[in-house]
């Protein structure tokens, strides 16, 4: 083989090696990123969680602080809402007897 083939050849070897290794590295990054990822998505559910039980718990209390509220429309409103509620439910125990 002609000195100039070894070069390219020895050139080639290198780059090759450099090659070999940025692979490893990406790898073991994504790797690491999926990691990551999944651990978001587990605390982005159970943060999603978290606010719908603040939304439930808002929600209850903003009807406890209208059932007790002095103004009349506010307890009209509360009313609907209540017998809203009530038709609700008896139409669900309605079709779970059907």
């Amino acid at each position: 083989m002609t000195e100039n083939g070894k070069k390219l050849l020895a050139e080639f070897e290198i780059r090759m090696k450099q090659l070999m290794y940025l692979c490893d590295t990406l790898r073991d990054e994504n790797r690491q990123l999926r990691e990551e990822l999944s651990q978001k998505n587990i605390q982005l559910e159970d943060l999603s969680g978290q606010v719908e039980q603040l939304k439930a718990k808002y929600d209850n209390l903003k009807f406890a602080k209208t059932l007790s509220s002095q103004d009349k429309e506010a307890a009209q409103e509360t009313k609907r809402r209540l017998s809203k509620l009530v038709r609700d439910v008896d139409k669900c125990i309605t079709m779970l007897k059907g």
